[in-house]
């Protein structure tokens, strides 16, 4: 898919058909979105694919306060979990990528809704989660950070593709020379 139309097509969709997604089409989602850059080249987080049953069960942990009742309808679900910085050396020099974590995984995030656009899945990022009900879902410590949840699914027939309501360019963009 052309990249302007791939970008133009990605929206937050959220009614879903009850197709499946398959294991290769998930891990191939997942995959490409390894290539999205990171501070220091960390890749502060790892990915977690939730599927079939156990997406529905999930789902109760994007649904605080009543709100997301759509995401029981979906088909899978990309957790990403937060790491802990790292420090590494550079000559004389120590950088962490402690203060730019939440960038990388916002950029992961994007990289994985592209992706899963380009495989024909819809999407939808998800900030408002349970932690430690996730937490407990996947077996890891309370305290782990999920920092954003990617919703997937194929969308139901007839949702429609909405017209991107943007600023005007020239308010978003300066050339400086």
């Amino acid at each position: 898919m052309e990249l302007e139309k791939l970008f133009a097509a990605r929206q937050s969709t959220r009614e879903y058909d009850s197709r499946q997604i398959d294991d290769e089409t998930l891990k191939r989602i997942c995959r490409l979105a390894t290539y999205a850059p990171s501070a220091v080249n960390a890749q502060p987080y790892k990915m977690y694919a939730v599927s079939g049953e156990k997406a529905k069960k999930f789902a109760v942990n994007v649904q605080p306060y009543g709100r997301n009742v759509w995401a029981d309808e979906c088909a899978a679900f990309i957790v990403i979990q937060q790491l802990a910085p790292v420090e590494i050396r550079r000559g004389d020099n120590v950088i962490s990528n402690a203060e730019f974590i939440a960038n990388d995984v916002g950029i992961l995030s994007a990289y994985i809704a592209l992706a899963a656009e380009s495989e024909g899945v819809q999407n939808c990022i998800i900030g408002l989660r349970d932690e430690k009900g996730i937490a407990e879902f996947l077996n890891l410590p309370q305290g782990t950070r999920f920092p954003l949840i990617i919703a997937l699914g194929y969308k139901a027939d007839g949702y429609p593709l909405r017209e991107k309501q943007r600023r005007d360019f020239n308010e978003t963009y300066t050339l400086i020379k």
